[in-house]
């Protein structure tokens, strides 16, 4: 028994090892500068292998014209493609093979299989790497040779090294395991269950969240769009202060940060509507009305904005139905122009208010509802039993089950004050209102996308979240201090 529990935890030892270069081959998989196959340099410095493996467009897309004109074979690059695809196999099953070494001793014995398969596969795909590298030095006209750069880059020789690692570990995991006893089944305890499960949610939200973190780098470059990274247009802090001392630009983000504080705090000050609105949805006896006003009030969230100011349109326009009707009636001269409700700028913070709050309450009600199922329903008799009626049931039960979730929204809310969204404020924006609907997305939008300022846009995105995770620590500290409770 001491001899099974000693080989064990020197294969653990092992598994350790292996799970750090795998997740090591893993993150290296989304960052371009790791990228294995980059053979020529002129493929685009975005390109990670990933993006390789499941783009051949994007990986040849800077070489439309060396193909044109025979510079370059177009053969070699197709062998990159392949061997970017058959080393993005042999990772996933590099995955497999390290989630299943949580596993007890025969599922970790399967799982090196995975990681001896996944090892050798890489391999292959090394090897056309170096068959596509080889086919390209071998294929460019020899005045072209310095512009398409055929070169070994440093991603390679990490991946030879890191797929070297997981080969040895798996190899001495599988000698130094313990036979596997007749009879035993395929086991995991259940906490690494819970975390398998969570995985892809964290690579979700490592690609979609953390990894553009990457792109903060332009900001301490003095970047045009379509220029490459290099320590000759490194600039440093100088976009930095750019920001603040320019008076125009500082002007600007003054007026667009009042916008957004006042839009923000709008949906903060209101955001006990939803809430409201469910509890009194679940108070509907009629089933078949309550599920008709969920549906009708939840809709609206899955409309994009094109198609709401469509509707807006049709509504409020000089043609609009308002207009159309206010004739009718005999309130407006047939002749008359009618009023452009859209275009003013009156009132835009509130109109802006309404239709988010119309397109969002019903889908915003959802987790409140979902809290209100989940309160003791005991309580309810109990209140009965004492004669309480269904506002006080309300008031002294529903209410005070759904503060905590309220109050965690709250404090997301808080700290998203300054993320209004884009989409709302682009396709509601006209010449007399851009001055007072212009948020900051929208300024970042313009700046970055629209005046090509990408480095600017780049600091204020920065700037942004920074605030955003000091709201959040901030409200935190105070819902500790005032409640008792905190979600951080």
């Amino acid at each position: 028994m001491k001899e099974k529990e000693k080989k064990k935890g020197a294969a653990e030892e092992l598994f350790i090892i292996q799970r750090i270069a795998i997740i090591l081959i893993i993150v290296a998989t989304f960052f371009p500068a790791f990228s294995p196959t980059r053979v020529s340099k002129m493929i685009s410095d975005n390109n990670s292998l990933f993006t390789s493996a499941v783009s051949y467009s994007s990986l040849t897309s800077e070489f439309s014209r060396a193909f044109r004109m025979n510079w370059v074979s177009e053969n070699a690059f197709v062998v990159v493609y392949i061997a970017s695809l058959v080393l993005l196999l042999g990772i996933i099953g590099l995955i497999v093979g390290g989630c299943m070494s949580l596993g007890n001793v025969r599922m970790r014995k399967t799982g090196i299989l995975f990681s001896l398969a996944g090892t050798v596969v890489g391999v292959v795909g090394l090897v056309l790497t170096i068959v596509g590298y080889n086919t390209v030095n071998s294929t460019v006209m020899s005045n072209k040779l310095e512009q398409i750069g055929p070169t070994i880059p440093t991603g390679f020789y990490i991946y030879a090294v890191l797929i070297g690692v997981v080969l040895l570990t798996s190899l001495a995991a599988m000698v130094s395991l313990p036979k596997v006893e007749k009879g035993e089944k395929y086991e995991m305890e259940s906490k690494y269950k819970l975390f398998l499960m969570f995985l892809p949610f964290i690579a979700l939200a490592f690609a979609f969240c953390y990894l553009p973190l990457y792109g903060w780098r332009y900001a301490f470059f003095d970047y045009k769009s379509g220029d490459v990274l290099t320590m000759s247009n490194f600039v440093g802090l100088k976009w930095f202060s750019y920001l603040f001392n320019n008076g125009a630009t500082r002007a600007d983000l003054l007026h667009v940060m009042r916008n957004t504080l006042i839009m923000s705090f709008l949906g903060v000050g209101t955001s006990w509507i939803p809430m409201i609105f469910a509890i009194f949805l679940c108070e509907m006896k009629n089933l078949t009305f309550r599920r008709f006003v969920q549906t009708f009030t939840t809709i609206p969230n899955f409309i994009s904005w094109v198609l709401v100011y469509a509707l807006a349109l049709a509504i409020f326009s000089t043609d609009g139905f308002i207009n159309t009707f206010m004739k009718e009636l005999g309130l407006m001269a047939q002749d008359a122009r009618g009023v452009n409700y859209l275009m003013s700028s009156k009132f835009i913070w509130i109109k802006m208010w309404a239709w988010g709050t119309w397109k969002g309450v019903g889908w915003s009600a959802i987790i409140y509802i979902a809290g209100i199922s989940g309160i003791d329903q005991s309580l309810y008799e109990a209140a009965t039993v004492d004669g309480a009626d269904r506002f006080q049931k309300m008031r002294h039960i529903t209410l005070p089950g759904l503060l905590p979730t309220f109050f965690v929204l709250l404090l997301m809310a808080i700290a998203g004050c300054l993320s209004n969204g884009l989409d709302q404020y682009l396709v509601f924006r006209n010449p007399q209102n851009q001055d007072t609907i212009r948020v900051l997305d929208l300024w970042v939008y313009d700046l970055g996308i629209g005046g090509g300022s990408i480095p600017l846009s780049t600091v204020i995105g920065m700037a942004k979240s920074v605030i955003s995770v000091a709201l959040l620590f901030g409200a935190n500290g105070v819902s500790k201090v005032l409640r008792g409770e905190s979600i951080v």
